[in-house]
């Protein structure tokens, strides 16, 4: 009996087999091994590190910044004080979330939900998003070949008394991207839109054309 168990235990039909590791911290990094399968990885302070080919469930940190190398597979990453960095091939079936951080997603990223941020710049090159992308102090660069489905907004911020005006994020949607949803600007911003680029309606902004590699003034 012990024998059969054991073989049971062993055979890839079986959860024992696979079983994914959970990693929970206060105060610490975390790091993954290439290729490794794990849980929910989480820390308070710390940063975290996905290796090549991981495979985890939620990855969450709130004082740390969160790098994805090359092929990482996830539910979600999210982080409240910190960037997000992900190499080529990420998969995510939920969204990408910081508050005060950076985001950027290389090429071949696909996005199953938002992707979201209040201060902290957003990058993407070559990159699926199924939802869409959700700002208020943030630039935005929509890069070559990328698509956002779910559309884009830039919320009001909730200022108190200032004696200069603020800043207007930059939002460019570059060579052969799209935005297929409503862009929708609660505050100033310059919007500029690549000849070849696809966008919906626009609500709040005055597009600006271009053509070439660049925006003006990048």
């Amino acid at each position: 009996m012990k024998r059969i168990l054991l073989l049971l235990a062993l055979s890839a039909g079986t959860p024992f087999a696979h079983a994914a590791e959970d990693i929970s911290k206060v105060n610490g990094s975390i790091h993954t091994d290439a290729g490794a399968r794990y849980g929910d990885l989480d820390t308070v302070n710390g940063s975290i590190q996905l290796a090549s080919g991981v495979n985890a469930r939620g990855v969450e940190t709130v004082n740390g910044s969160i790098r994805a190398e090359d092929n990482v597979q996830a539910r979600s990453i999210e982080t409240v004080n910190g960037a997000i960095r992900a190499g080529r091939g990420l998969v995510l079936t939920s969204g990408l979330e910081t508050v005060n951080g950076s985001i950027f997603v290389d090429r071949g990223g696909r996005i199953g939900g938002d992707i979201e941020t209040v201060n902290g710049s957003i990058g993407l090159v070559g990159t699926e998003v199924a939802g869409g992308i959700e700002t208020v102090n943030s630039d935005i660069t929509v890069g070559v070949d990328s698509v956002v489905k779910g559309g884009l907004k830039v919320n009001r911020p909730s200022f108190g008394i200032s004696l200069t005006p603020p800043r207007k994020p930059r939002i460019i949607i570059g060579p052969n991207a799209a935005v297929e949803g409503e862009l929708v600007f609660e505050r100033e911003v310059n919007l500029f839109v690549h000849d070849s680029a696809r966008i919906g309606p626009v609500r709040g902004a005055e597009v600006q054309r271009f053509s070439g590699d660049k925006a003006p003034g990048n």
